[in-house]
């Protein structure tokens, strides 16, 4: 064990509002967190993310590089965010510039296990639990499926 490098879990550099609940262990770095909201536990969220007011961030969900959460959101468990897309074939790990955003707008909520692409995601929107989200929603409404389709207006 002498050759491994190891990190710690922690909370570094966070820019959180007033009334910020974060249950530990979670791994938080370079970040924004809004007024009143929650983050639980055995969640990572990545540098430059900012998560809006009266958010729920709920545990063993990642939220990685360049996304932007509404207020008013709910994250449920095991929620993935992805920033890179692979569209060369292989991860994009030296070549950042190719990572793309996501942006949830407010008063979404997100159910358990889904995982999200690269997208802008609307206000007023839910996502059912085990979906996959790969391209933007614009209109308000209830999604689910793997892709995420439009079921009904809420």
């Amino acid at each position: 064990m002498t050759n491994i490098d190891r990190k710690g879990i922690g909370i570094v550099d966070v820019e959180a509002g007033n009334n910020v609940t974060v249950i530990e262990p979670s791994n938080l770095y370079g970040c924004k967190i809004g007024d009143n909201s929650f983050v639980g536990p055995f969640v990572e969220i990545q540098k430059d993310v900012v998560i809006g007011k009266n958010c729920r961030i709920q545990s063993h969900s990642f939220v990685c590089e360049l996304v932007t959460i509404g207020n008013n959101c709910f994250v449920s468990h095991g929620v993935m965010f992805i920033n890179d897309d692979f569209c060369t074939g292989m991860p994009e790990r030296e070549i950042k510039k190719r990572w793309r955003t996501t942006k949830i707008k407010d008063n979404v909520s997100i159910g358990s296990n889904v995982t999200i692409l690269p997208v802008s995601i609307c206000s007023n929107v839910v996502i059912g639990a085990g979906s996959v989200v790969t391209n933007d929603i614009i209109k308000p409404g209830i999604y689910a499926g793997n892709p995420a389709r439009f079921l009904r207006e809420l």
